[in-house]
């Protein structure tokens, strides 16, 4: 991108602006939010002060007519904004779990430190602590992550520090939440509908890779298809008239062959067998054309047409329905029979103290996705091979990735300390990021952990052609530079442990023991 000194001062300027915008937008829905929770607080309060009457039936009433206060005060605003009153009473609930809830949160909010997005997922992440003390430490802890990281990224941080104040142990939280597995649909326009699912992470996540694989291996083979086909075209439209016409002269000759071999053997079938009308079963069958399917696939009954390319969500939709509607089910009443059939490699992070058994952090799958411990030792044991990454129990910094079967260790070591792509604001995963060399490699960049990172594809492109330019300061920190001067420090998240200021615990094993894996 080539830009006048003017463009470049241009963008610097909007994006200050865009800035201070944004911060006035967040204190007013700070604002708004407050006024929505009020009005909760007074539906329920004209409830209180009208229900004089015996205590014993209170409570029962208490319900149904604090519901209907509400639809009558979301009804009135609803009226006043043209809105739908349900809308306006989810937004009236969404604006008392913030004010009342967490307050800390909407204080900053209103302040314009923190954006109404930032804290919907702070919230949604800390909805499970029950004690106020707990929601107060942990949304202030949060904040201070707020002011560096987006959403995205901000959401598997804030995760990692609710189980961490959290009380009840991931497991028990697992038992509970399990109760609420279940399956929905949900009507869409022009014919559609959404299958939503609600179950264990593992095994959603298993099942989600595995249709992915699935999917990735049918797009290559149509892909190949689809090239045949447009190179065989290519080369009969090549072809001279003479080419085409001999051609067209020997597929004749070989039709009227195989016509007279079929004739020779309706005689024969004839001189041996009786006739048989049509309407003894036995009769000709019209002949199969094709027509695409629900699926987009082809079925009989219609004229053959060119298939149109499937994109790789379609592809996954097709099978994941193909499997539903044919497969049959087996190992679907237990965890065990399910979690078998996930296969592949598995990157399950543990801190060392908890393969100690001294500490109860949970275990991590692909290093965003809590598990309960049973399930972490489910996929270890199963899986045909997986990552082992070691977090220091004072520091918290990464100390090692080793696997079994040892191959591209510097690859699974990078992976495993960036967690991500390494451009601000960008949460894609490392297994779909490209491994990049800062400095390029031709120009005498290293091929070390130093001088490499994980970057998406969107990313690693942007890197090399536009004007933002990155460099590591060392201890995996990246320093982004855009076109207007302005720089981003990118830290990779800290690894999945607990850390110990008391040095004299964290070498606490008797000497000579064996580790702990």
């Amino acid at each position: 991108m080539d830009a006048t000194t003017e463009q470049v001062a241009a963008v610097g300027a909007i994006t200050g602006t865009l800035v201070a915008l944004d911060r006035a937008i967040s204190s007013l829905m700070a604002c708004r939010d407050g006024l929505l929770a009020t009005g909760a607080r007074i539906a329920l309060q004209t409830v209180h002060d009208a229900d004089d009457g015996d205590a014993r039936d209170r409570d029962s009433r208490a319900h149904d007519a604090g519901e209907m206060a509400l639809r009558a005060v979301a009804a009135e605003f609803a009226a006043a904004l043209r809105l739908s009153d349900r809308t306006v009473q989810r937004r009236m609930a969404d604006a008392e779990l913030l004010v009342l809830q967490f307050p800390v949160l909407w204080h900053a909010q209103g302040d314009g430190r923190l954006s109404a997005v930032q804290s919907r997922t702070i919230i949604d992440a800390g909805l499970h602590l029950d004690d106020a003390d707990d929601r107060d430490a942990y949304a202030a802890e949060m904040l201070k992550w707020a002011q560096t990281e987006s959403p995205s990224r901000l959401a598997r941080r804030a995760r990692r520090v609710a189980d961490r104040i959290q009380r009840r142990t991931i497991d028990e939280r697992h038992q509970s939440a399990r109760e609420h597995r279940a399956v929905w649909v949900k009507e869409r326009a022009d014919g559609m509908a959404e299958l939503g699912l609600l179950g264990p992470a593992a095994l959603v996540h298993g099942a989600y890779d595995r249709i992915t694989a699935m999917s990735k291996s049918v797009a290559g083979e149509e892909a190949e298809r689809t090239t045949s086909e447009a190179e065989r075209t290519t080369l009969e439209a090549e072809r001279t008239p003479l080419e085409a016409e001999v051609s067209t002269r020997e597929a004749d000759a070989s039709t009227r062959e195989a016509d007279a071999s079929t004739r020779e053997a309706d005689a024969s079938t004839q001189k041996s067998e009786p006739r048989r009308g049509r309407r003894g079963g036995e009769g000709d069958l019209p002949s199969a054309g094709t027509v695409r399917d629900a699926f987009g696939g082809p079925r009989h009954g219609a004229p053959e047409t060119a298939p149109t390319p499937r994109t790789l969500a379609q592809i996954r939709c097709d099978l994941t329905l193909d499997l539903v509607l044919t497969g049959a089910p087996a190992g679907h009443d237990s965890d065990d029979g399910m979690l078998a059939a996930i296969a592949g490699s598995v990157s399950v992070t543990v801190p060392v103290q908890t393969l100690m058994g001294t500490s109860t952090m949970p275990a991590e799958l692909d290093g965003r996705i809590p598990i309960d411990s049973a399930t972490a030792r489910r996929l270890a044991g199963g899986a045909s091979g997986w990552d082992r990454i070691l977090t220091h129990p004072v520091s918290g910094r990464l100390l090692a990735v080793d696997r079994y079967r040892p191959s591209a260790e510097l690859k699974r070591h990078l992976r495993a300390r960036d967690q991500r792509c390494r451009f601000p604001g960008c949460g894609q995963l490392p297994r779909d990021c490209d491994i990049d060399h800062t400095r390029d490699h031709a120009l005498g960049g290293s091929t070390d952990g130093g001088n490499l990172g994980t970057l998406c594809r969107r990313h690693h492109s942007f890197k090399h052609h536009t004007p933002w330019h990155v460099q590591h300061l060392g201890d995996a920190l990246y320093a982004w530079t855009s076109p207007t001067g302005r720089t981003y420090v990118d830290a990779p998240p800290e690894q999945n442990t607990e850390t110990n200021t008391d040095t004299n615990t964290a070498g606490s094993a008797p000497p000579g023991a064996a580790p702990p894996f």
